[in-house]
C-alpha cells in the first residue's frame, strides 16, 4: 500500500466526502482522486516516469496535494521546495536534485529564469493566479497546469509502485551547510501516515487545519497524508495569521491543529477574544522544535484544549514520539514511541543508556528514510546498524517518556560545563514579560563559551539586569545568560523556528 493507492480506496469508500476546502470551495474525495489520476495520465503522456524527479513549488493550495499525489500516482519522485527560497537556494535543489520538471504558479516564475539555463528543466507546469505569463523567457517550455489536469485520461492505470522506490526527496534546511535531500520511500511514508492517524486517533469526522507549510514534512505527514488516510477533511489555510486561523477554526468547526511554537505564542498573544473559535477542537499538536512548558501550560488554560507535543525530522517522514492521547500528557515531554518505531538514548559508542541520563536520539523504524540522496558517506553516518542517528540530545523517564534536551550541535560548553540552551530558554520563558527567547553561545576566551540570551519582551522597561536578577533565582551560576540582547523579534525560517545560526551570525559581526 502507498498513499496513492490510499486515496483512491478512501474515495471508494467515502466518494461524497469532503477531501479538502480552499477559500470555502468544498472538493470531495472523489474529485480530488480523478483530479489526481487525469494529471498522473498527462504526465506520464508527456514521457514522466519511474526515476524522474518533479519539483513542486507551492503554498499551501489545491495545487499541492493534487500535484503531489498525481506525481506519486505516475511513479515520479517528486521533491518539494520552499516558494521563498532565494535564486541560489532553489537552483542548489533543482540542479542537485536532477529534477526534470517542475509544478509551480505564475507568480514564481520570475524565479525561474535567472537559473534555467542551469538546469535540465524540460517542463514548468504553472497554475495561474492572476492574467497568464506570456512574457516569460520560458513560454515554450510552460504548460497550464488546470489545461494539463483537464485532459488528463481517467482510465490512466497506475504503474506497480514497489515499497522500496523513493516516492519523496526532502531537502533539509541546510543549518550546517549545503541542504542535503533525505530520500523517502513509499513505505516510509506511507507507514508514519498510517501510524499518526491512528495514534492521534483521526477520523472521518476530523477537520484538520493545514496552515503549516506543505512542503515541510510536518504539515505533509501530520495534517494532509494523515487525515486523507481515513477522509478527514484538509482544511487548507495558505499563510498562517492568528486571524484566519481562528475564523478557519470556527467557521468549518475544525478538531485538529498542528503548529510550531511560534505559532502557539501568536495564537495566544492575540486569541484572547477568540476563544470560543476553538470550541470544536479535538486536540492541538505541536512540533519542530521544543514548546516552552509556560507556554504550553498557558495556552491550553486559555483555550481549553489539550497540546500534545510530539517529535519527529525529516528523515523520519518525520514523527517518532507522541504524548499519548490516552495516558496523561507529561509538559516538557516529546511523549513515548509511536506505534512501529522505536527510540532510545545513546552515549557516543552507540550504546544505550540508563533512565535519565543525556545522550543521542537515535530513531529505529519502517518511517527511517533510505538515505540522502547522492550522498552515501553522509548516509553511513546518520544510518548504523538501522539506526538513524538524530543529532538530538535526549533523555528518558522511567515510564518511557522521552525529553529532547537540546541539539547536539546547540550544547554550549562553558568552563568545562555543559550548557542547554532549552534549559535556559525555559527559564526565561516563565517571566510574565517576556514572548520569545532563543539561547546561543559565543566564544569566550576565559571559560570557553558564554551563554547569551535573545529575548522580545512585551514590557519597555524590562532590562538585562532585571531579566539577569530573574534568572539567578532558578540557573547555577555557569548556566546564567552573560548578556541579553532584546530585540522586536526574532529571525525565523518559513515553518516558524527560531533560526539560531542567525543570531550566531550576528553576534559575530558585533
Amino acid at each position: 500500500m502507498n498513499l496513492s493507492d490510499q486515496l483512491t480506496r478512501t474515495a471508494q469508500n467515502n466518494p461524497k466526502k469532503v477531501a479538502y476546502i480552499f477559500n470555502e470551495k468544498e472538493v470531495s474525495y472523489q474529485e480530488f482522486d480523478a483530479l489526481v489520476t487525469k494529471f498522473a495520465s498527462k504526465l506520464n503522456e508527456f514521457g514522466y516516469g519511474k526515476g524522474d524527479h518533479i519539483a513542486l513549488v507551492s503554498g499551501n493550495s489545491p495545487l499541492f496535494m493534487i500535484g503531489l499525489y498525481g506525481a506519486l500516482r505516475a511513479g515520479v519522485t517528486v521533491i518539494p521546495i520552499n516558494p521563498t527560497y532565494t535564486v541560489d537556494e532553489m537552483s542548489y535543489i533543482l540542479k542537485n536534485g536532477d529534477v526534470k520538471g517542475v509544478i509551480t504558479m505564475d507568480v514564481l516564475m520570475e524565479k525561474f529564469e535567472p537559473m534555467d539555463a542551469l538546469l535540465n528543466v524540460e517542463d514548468y507546469f504553472v497554475a495561474t493566479t492572476g492574467e497568464e505569463v506570456t512574457d516569460s523567457s520560458l513560454t515554450a517550455k510552460m504548460k497550464s497546469f488546470t489545461k494539463t489536469v483537464e485532459d488528463g485520461d481517467l482510465s490512466f492505470e497506475t504503474p506497480t509502485l514497489h515499497q522500496d522506490e523513493v516516492a519523496v526527496i526532502l531537502y533539509t534546511s541546510g543549518t550546517t551547510g549545503k541542504p542535503k535531500g533525505a530520500m523517502l520511500t513509499h513505505k516510509n511514508l506511507y507507514s508514519n501516515a498510517t501510524d499518526v492517524a491512528d495514534y492521534l486517533k483521526i477520523t472521518a469526522d476530523d477537520r484538520v487545519i493545514a496552515t503549516l507549510p506543505m512542503f515541510h514534512v510536518f504539515c505533509l505527514t501530520v495534517a494532509l497524508n494523515a487525515p486523507i488516510m481515513n477522509g478527514g477533511t484538509v482544511l487548507i489555510v495558505p499563510k498562517f495569521s492568528p486571524a484566519e486561523v481562528f475564523e478557519v477554526a470556527a467557521g468549518q468547526e475544525a478538531t485538529v491543529f498542528a503548529g510550531v511554537p511560534t505559532m502557539y505564542n501568536y495564537l495566544l498573544q492575540t486569541g484572547k477574544e477568540q476563544v470560543d473559535s476553538f470550541k470544536n477542537m479535538r486536540i492541538c499538536i505541536a512540533g519542530g522544535s521544543s514548546l516552552p512548558v509556560a507556554l504550553l501550560n498557558d495556552f491550553e488554560k486559555q483555550f481549553n484544549v489539550r497540546v500534545s507535543e510530539g517529535y519527529g525530522l525529516s528523515e523520519a517522514s518525520p514523527v517518532t514520539a507522541f504524548n499519548p492521547l490516552d495516558k496523561p500528557r507529561k509538559p516538557g515531554s516529546i511523549g513515548t514511541n509511536i506505534k512501529n518505531v522505536e527510540n532510545k538514548v545513546v552515549d557516543e559508542l552507540g550504546e544505550e543508556v540508563p533512565h535519565g541520563e543525556v545522550g543521542e536520539l537515535v530513531v529505529r523504524g519502517p518511517n527511517v528514510m533510505k538515505g540522502y540522496y547522492k550522498l552515501p558517506e553522509e548516509t553511513a553516518v546518520s544510518i548504523r546498524d538501522g539506526w538513524l542517528f538524530t543529532g538530538d540530545m535526549a533523555r528518558q523517564d522511567d515510564e518511557g517518556y522521552f525529553y529532547i534536551v537540546d541539539r547536539k550541535k546547540d550544547m554550549i560548553l562553558v568552563g568545562g560545563y555543559n550548557v542547554y540552551p532549552r534549559e535556559v530558554e525555559e527559564v526565561l520563558y516563565s517571566h510574565p514579560d517576556i514572548s520569545e527567547v532563543a539561547v546561543v553561545g559565543a566564544p569566550d576566551p576565559q571559560i570557553g563559551e558564554a551563554v547569551i540570551s535573545f529575548v522580545v519582551s512585551t514590557n519597555p522597561s524590562l532590562d538585562e539586569e532585571m531579566l539577569k536578577e530573574f534568572c539567578s533565582e532558578s540557573l547555577t551560576k555557569y548556566k546564567q545568560p552573560a548578556r541579553i540582547h532584546f530585540m522586536e523579534e526574532l529571525p525565523k525560517n518559513t515553518t516558524g523556528k527560531i533560526l539560531r545560526k542567525n543570531l550566531r551570525d550576528k553576534l559575530s559581526q558585533n
